[in-house]
């Protein structure tokens, strides 16, 4: 089934790996131009000419998404290269999980100030879009305290998801609909859940316990659901929270 992307222009934070080359690589698959950043150049570069072998294109670049300037710099020069934008997902993640000013401050620059200075950097190029979409990666650890340790991150990821709930009302006479996106535990190679498999595995092995599906999702699960979102296919969904956890989550989401 389309998606209806074909020729859009969207931008991915993050976009080297874990959820953010998923979900860079199925809106490349679907026909998007993209626009990507990470904070490693050579990443930046790798993941570029492998996204352009799928014969889209592709502006890439090395960005700090806690450095403001920076990432106005990266959307105002993709807008321009792309001739467009139709779609920001708000993906990098500071994961900063310790309850200490340091982290919190991380979080605060990284998971909630990336979407809010991206989103109003775009807002004038989005407003341009017939079919604009924002969708921000949040987690369920936003909603649900897991005692991992993750005090910081998850405040700044509830955060988040209250940003995102009233920037979807302001925007939404705009023709700009805005969704977040909350996964689960979901293991790639290199990522958080593949070290703790590695230096904790009775914690590891405790969450897939808690899981109802008894598995942990993979990063293309998560691409899906923001590929749909971020699609016309889902023209009437704005202000949500879509959780993907595989049924980690006990609450009802409301």
């Amino acid at each position: 089934m389309s998606m209806q992307l074909s020729g859009r222009k969207a931008f991915v934070t993050g976009a080297t790996r874990g959820i953010g080359r998923a979900i860079a690589e199925k809106l490349a698959e679907e026909g998007c131009s993209l626009a990507i950043c990470a904070r490693n150049a050579d990443q930046v570069a790798a993941t570029t000419q492998a996204l352009e072998a799928k014969g889209i294109t592709v502006f890439g670049r090395a960005v700090d998404v806690a450095d403001p300037k920076a990432l106005e710099a990266w959307i105002v020069d993709g807008g321009r290269a792309l001739g467009g934008f139709d779609i920001f997902i708000a993906n990098a993640s500071g994961l900063a999980a310790n309850p200490t000013p340091e982290d919190f401050k991380k979080g605060f620059d990284i998971d909630l100030m990336q979407s809010v200075t991206g989103v109003n950097t775009a807002l004038p190029m989005l407003e341009k879009s017939n079919a604009a979409a924002v969708v921000a990666i949040a987690s369920i650890s936003g909603v649900e305290d897991y005692g991992y340790s993750e005090s910081a991150y998850g405040a700044m990821k509830a955060a988040l998801l209250f940003y995102i709930k009233s920037l979807s009302r302001k925007v939404a006479k705009k023709g700009i609909r805005v969704n977040a996106v909350s996964p689960g535990p979901i293991y790639f190679e290199g990522g958080f859940w593949h070290d703790v498999e590695r230096n904790d595995p009775k914690v590891f092995q405790s969450v897939l316990e808690q899981n109802a599906m008894h598995r942990m999702g993979k990063p293309e699960e998560i691409a899906n659901v923001v590929a749909f979102l971020a699609s016309p296919l889902a023209s009437y969904v704005t202000g949500a929270n879509v959780v993907v956890d595989g049924g980690h989550t006990r609450r009802i989401q409301n």
